[in-house]
């Protein structure tokens, strides 16, 4: 009677095997042919053999054969006149299913977790809707601060931070005319902390500044908050990440530590959108 025999860790491996050598290479090569892609990516997704060759530091030659093998998977395409490379339709539908994924809120709820943890405030993200920011994530530590503020809440464009973060980025008429209205309304003692001359052109100029949007006792009394914005690829803002708390407890300086803090984790979300800065 026969019997199947069965492979043991010391049987040969047969010819059609490959060996550990032609797998490292295999992994390289696919290395190596990820890495042309992505400096074309970094490029503007449109460059010369010549411009590649030098930012990967490699021979026009070898990168040339990987541009070849690029193009056969659709993930490259080249320019007849120009001679110049290009990202190919593969490489665009990858990266539209990698945007479709790419979720604000998700992606910054870590980032929001290790602010209520770190610096022991309330925290949360916002989204801009049709009444102005309106809160979507809300974070409080162990001894949170009464604010009349939770999910769902809509902020003032002009006296939140948060507000003053989507004004200041956001290029929208819908939004100019919000903060338009509520600056119409608004009582002089709110009017009178804004510029004369250009009470919203002046907000916009130093969130632009900073890098952050802070307030004290403007939109909640003996309230004092930070807020840095999210961006997506091109640059927009789709959030805002916002930290808060009481004033005199509650460093709201765009040089303190929560404003550096909330800074760092708008940008790393920021980067996991897809924005790259410059």
């Amino acid at each position: 009677m026969s019997q199947t025999s069965e492979s043991s860790p010391n049987s040969v491996p047969s010819a059609d095997a490959p060996r550990p050598r032609q797998r490292r290479q295999r992994v390289q090569a696919a290395e190596t042919g990820m890495a042309v892609l992505k400096e074309l990516g970094r490029l503007g997704g449109r460059a010369s053999l010549t411009l590649l060759a030098s930012r990967l530091e490699e021979s026009p030659a070898k990168v040339h054969r990987y541009l070849v093998s690029l193009m056969e998977a659709g993930l490259v395409a080249q320019d007849a006149a120009s001679q110049q490379y290009f990202l190919g339709l593969e490489a665009m539908l990858l990266g539209l299913a990698a945007l479709r994924q790419a979720d604000p809120i998700r992606l910054a709820e870590p980032g929001l977790i290790r602010l209520r943890e770190g610096l022991e405030v309330t925290c949360f993200i916002a989204v801009m809707g049709n009444k102005g920011p309106t809160i979507v994530r809300f974070e409080e530590p162990g001894l949170p601060v009464t604010v009349n503020v939770r999910m769902g809440s809509v902020l003032s464009m002009l006296w939140s931070a948060t507000g003053r973060v989507f004004l200041s980025l956001q290029d929208d008429a819908r939004v100019r005319a919000l903060a338009e209205a509520e600056l119409a309304r608004a009582p002089a003692e709110l009017r009178a902390q804004l510029d004369p001359a250009d009470p919203i052109g002046r907000l916009r100029r130093e969130v632009l500044e900073q890098g952050c949007a802070t307030v004290r006792d403007t939109n909640l009394k003996g309230i004092s908050a930070v807020s840095a914005p999210l961006l997506n690829h091109d640059g927009r803002p789709c959030a805002a990440l916002t930290a808060l708390g009481a004033t005199g407890g509650f460093d709201p300086s765009p040089d303190g530590p929560i404003a550096q803090a909330l800074r760092r984790e708008a940008e790393a979300a920021s980067a996991l959108l897809g924005y790259r800065a410059g």
